[in-house]
């Protein structure tokens, strides 16, 4: 199937066309034309399989084919968890609809309010927010969402994850009542049944992967390793491999820091990218290790989420998540648009009950590798693990996913994913 079967319009298709895409990924397939029928849905759709475009080129279009209006109202609302995934989509709304009038914004924390407030005056249709920050324009009165004809919420699993679900129900007693949702999640907790049931009417469901599985074309292994070493693993693999682009997790903040020093000193660029940052300092990381500048970025969970680069090589759990889901959202950062990547895994033996629950979730064994310079120490006993300070911000709302559901203990949101840190 190409793109021009889906009922798109001809200033669409020539973006489309611009951006070298020829056929259409299996969620835009099934989401476009169910939202040209102005229907709601709920999709399931894991990270890199084109679920942005996915609701971004039927919003256009449907923007495209009402009637004109005399001033120029909001019309359509992307809620997204974090600063990094709202500017992303925010590009890809101004990437296809570049042939068309609509003008557009995106508004998040961590930067000054003024230009917002500024852009917002002069009129815009489509809004891409965070919540927090759409919150405060709201108790200022700067924005009008009286008018909304669409509202989206992508990743709304990591929203509920984050503590947004009482931001989200402010926004929903502002919107009216009568217009078309979309709810994309790359998974389906009781959370997220319960808020579709509450948010969606009638809406077509749409599964385009199987919950919680890794991407079937992304290489996974894993590097049995003492704590100590994983520098030195790290350092040797990048080094003998000659990777000149790797996204590197930690679990915390200072852990991203020390290790993006630490490579530093053994002659690899590296930057760091988590809550602590200024936004600022955020879009240059992501900018710099797009353009080749940097060869490592480390990264949080809740800071990498909307990092979206098509031809990734290679990913590395420095450290293991304390949530098995996290680790389907970070091997999904490569292996994208149908490319190939691999993900491996540094574990030392305080994260062998982690690997487990992992594996549980994917069903499947992960290859070990033991590398004879870098054998674990057998007489070194496994620790408690420590998951770093941070809570999960304001707004959780008794979220009953905000405790860890694996066996080891831990905050899951010791990454600063809380809504002052990770998306405010």
């Amino acid at each position: 199937m190409t793109f021009d079967k889906l009922g798109l319009s001809k200033p669409l298709l020539k973006a489309i066309q611009e951006q070298g895409y020829t056929k259409p990924t299996p969620i835009q397939q099934q989401a476009i034309p169910v939202i040209l029928e102005k229907k709601d849905i709920l999709a399931g759709a894991q990270t890199g399989t084109g679920k942005t475009a996915g609701f971004t080129l039927p919003l256009l279009e449907l923007l495209s084919r009402a009637k004109p209006q005399k001033k120029r109202h909001v019309k359509a609302l992307i809620l997204t968890p974090t600063r990094e995934l709202a500017a992303q989509v925010g590009e890809s709304v101004e990437l296809y609809g570049k042939h068309l009038p609509f003008k557009s914004t995106v508004i998040f924390g961590g930067v000054k309010i003024n230009p917002q407030i500024t852009q917002l005056r002069k009129g815009v249709d489509i809004i891409v927010a965070t919540p927090g920050r759409l919150l405060d324009h709201l108790s200022q009165k700067t924005v009008d969402l009286k008018h909304i004809d669409f509202l989206i919420l992508d990743e709304a699993d990591r929203m509920l994850d984050m503590g947004f679900i009482n931001d989200i129900k402010k926004v929903l007693a502002v919107v009216p009542k009568e217009k078309q949702t979309l709810l994309f999640s790359a998974t389906y907790s009781d959370d997220i049944k319960k808020l579709s049931a509450s948010l969606l009417k009638s809406p077509t469901l749409i599964e385009v992967a199987r919950q919680n599985t890794a991407s079937e074309t992304v290489k996974q292994a894993v590097y049995h390793v003492d704590k100590v070493r994983k520098r030195e693993l790290l350092t040797h693999l990048i080094n003998e491999g000659k990777w000149s682009q790797v996204l590197v997790f930690t679990r915390t903040k200072h852990g991203a820091n020390r290790l993006t020093g630490q490579l530093d000193k053994d002659g690899i660029t590296a930057v760091a990218i988590h809550g602590n940052k200024s936004q600022n300092a955020r879009t240059k990381a992501l900018a710099d290790f797009k353009k080749g500048a940097v060869r490592v970025l480390v990264a949080t969970d809740i800071a990498a989420r909307g990092i979206d680069i098509d031809q990734l090589p290679h990913v590395v759990n420095y450290e293991l998540p304390n949530v098995s889901e996290d680790y389907v959202h970070r091997i999904g950062r490569t292996g994208r648009a149908g490319n190939e990547g691999e993900a491996i895994s540094l574990v030392c033996v305080d994260e062998h009950e982690y690997l487990v629950n992992i594996e549980k979730l994917i069903k499947k064994d992960i290859p070990k590798v033991w590398l004879k310079a870098f054998k674990p120490d057998p007489s070194i006993k496994a620790e408690p693990i420590n998951q770093g300070g941070g809570g999960r911000g304001r707004g959780n709302g008794g979220n009953s996913r905000n405790k860890p559901r694996n066996k080891p203990s831990g905050n899951r949101n010791s990454s600063g994913g809380g809504r002052r840190g990770g998306s405010r």
